[in-house]
């Protein structure tokens, strides 16, 4: 007898239908075809060992299972339940009242027939209303996450007994659903820290909350103790609150990497990931021999921050150059390639010098003649060349410290950030894929950018006196704009301009002596 139902494998952040045909008829053995890994051929033993807890059997006759399409390689434990429920049916042990050809069925079978939580879950949702499925069938503990897509009867069961009580009739289980709107907005304001807590440091929350309002890189350079990382923390609480759609984009990328907790449905708040220096190429970009993504994407729609720059890899930090401009990550196989999406800003931080008290104001430093350009240079050109504001951080005073007087809030200073997107908005809305100033490319800055005479001067002699590079000319105009949208210009004004100049540290010839 065939008995036939339909699984889901993930490729990116998308999800392909996977058909499930399981036949038993004369003969002897298990037999499973369809590309399957190590992992799904290990199927049949948590399937006979599940079976074998609620009584059933595991027939005792060639059993077949078909993974179709046969040219697609499967991958991962979640087709435990189809395959379970295919092989009763199959063997005449489960007389179904509902066709499980209607539904979508994942799940992963511990041998006591328990179901544990899957990887991706929210793209196979979609792609399930989409093509018009009755429901989908899954772990409890990944139903809130499924049960974001509405128009999807979403059934959530604790073991393989619920479910072949579910088919058989038996038991009545009803389908979660959830508000996906008053989850989303419930969460939306909900931060962990506050610039509002942090003492002292007034230019460098200026220079990130330009950076906010412009969707600019920015780098860090410090000493230890002045509070780089503290400050870059914060930051997602000064950006403007996600939309609901990428809420959504950024919760399938977080489903198929199976960072979703078990109770979590929706990502509200911007992500914010800060992978340790030793992190590799494919743990950064995304990789493996089944793709899956990187810290990079894991930042979509958030914040990478890179703590201690120049002590990651060459190699690991030349991998961000492609990405940093096309906002997304392609990683190519033989057959296929697979797309993430990688539209992130980059905060990073750093020290002066090796000892790291270079410039400092108190403290000497006691690194050799060269040191300090050795250093720098561990960080390429063209990735100095993506990040917009270079600014200098100075330890906080005791008295900054002491101070009882409280700091401006978040909610204030995001207020700003918003209005200025706002106005980025209104401006770019002729032009596809951009959204900010960060992301005009060079024609465009011309355009947009204009400076009149005097400001043309103040640049000139800006870049001539301080040695300014080539590269810090975009740069600055770019900054310049985003702190006129900050303050309500419709034009760039020489203030304007020379606050932008300011955040140019490492483009200065003189910088490391």
């Amino acid at each position: 007898m065939l008995s036939k139902t339909f699984g889901s494998a993930v490729y990116g952040v998308n999800a392909t239908i996977i058909t499930i045909e399981v036949t038993v008829g004369q003969g002897m053995r298990f037999f499973m075809v369809g590309l399957p890994d190590s992992a799904v051929k290990e199927s049949e033993q948590r399937v006979e060992a599940s079976l074998k807890y609620f009584n059933y059997r595991m027939p005792r006759q060639k059993v077949v299972v078909n993974l179709a399409p046969a040219d697609i390689r499967k991958e991962g434990s979640a087709y435990d339940l189809p395959i379970a429920l295919c092989v009763l049916q199959a063997s005449d042990q489960l007389v179904a009242q509902k066709n499980l050809e209607d539904y979508i069925i994942m799940g992963e079978l511990s041998l006591d027939g328990n179901l544990r939580p899957i990887k991706g879950v929210l793209p196979i949702a979609i792609e399930a209303r989409k093509l018009g499925y009755k429901g989908f069938i899954l772990p409890a503990a990944n139903a809130h996450e499924a049960a974001i897509v509405n128009n999807l009867d979403v059934i959530p069961v604790e073991n393989l007994k619920d479910a072949i009580e579910f088919f058989e009739g038996t038991k009545d289980i009803t389908p979660i659903t959830i508000d996906t709107r008053d989850i989303f907005l419930s969460t939306l304001n909900e931060y962990e820290a506050d610039f509002e807590h942090v003492q002292g440091q007034e230019n460098i929350k200026r220079a990130l909350e330009i950076s906010a309002a412009g969707g600019h890189n920015a780098i860090m350079i410090g000493p230890p103790g002045s509070g780089k990382t503290m400050l870059a923390k914060r930051i997602p609480s000064i950006l403007p609150p996600l939309t609901l759609h990428e809420a959504l984009e950024t919760t399938k990328i977080h489903s198929v990497a199976g960072k979703l907790g078990t109770k979590a449905a929706l990502i509200s708040r911007r992500p914010f990931r800060a992978p340790h220096h030793t992190v590799s190429d494919a743990a950064l970009v995304g990789g493996g021999s089944f793709p899956q993504p990187g810290e990079i994407s894991l930042a979509h729609n958030g914040v990478l921050f890179l703590d201690e720059l120049p002590e990651f890899k060459r190699t690991v930090l030349e991998v961000m150059r492609q990405p940093l401009e096309e906002r997304r990550v392609t990683i190519s196989r033989t057959k296929w390639a697979i797309e993430f999406p990688a539209n992130f800003m980059l905060i990073a931080s750093m020290n002066p010098c090796p000892c790291g008290y270079y410039n400092h104001p108190e403290k000497e430093c006691v690194c050799p003649p060269g040191a300090v350009q050795r250093y720098l240079n561990k960080i390429s050109g063209p990735l100095l060349d993506r990040i917009d504001l270079h600014v200098e951080v100075t330890p906080v005073s005791f008295d900054q410290i002491a101070s009882t007087r409280k700091s401006e809030n978040s909610a204030a200073i995001r207020e700003r950030v918003i209005k200025a997107r706002q106005i980025q908005t209104e401006r770019f809305k002729e032009n596809t894929g951009i959204y900010c100033n960060a992301m005009m490319p060079s024609q465009m800055v011309k355009e947009i950018c204009d400076i009149n005479p005097a400001g043309k001067v103040l640049l000139k002699t800006a870049m001539e006196r301080l040695g300014l590079s080539a590269r810090a000319y975009d740069r600055i105009l770019k900054v310049s704009r985003t702190i006129a949208d900050l303050a309500a210009s419709p034009d760039i004004k020489i203030e304007h301009l020379a606050e932008a100049i300011q955040y140019r540290s490492l483009d200065r010839e003189s910088w490391a002596g």
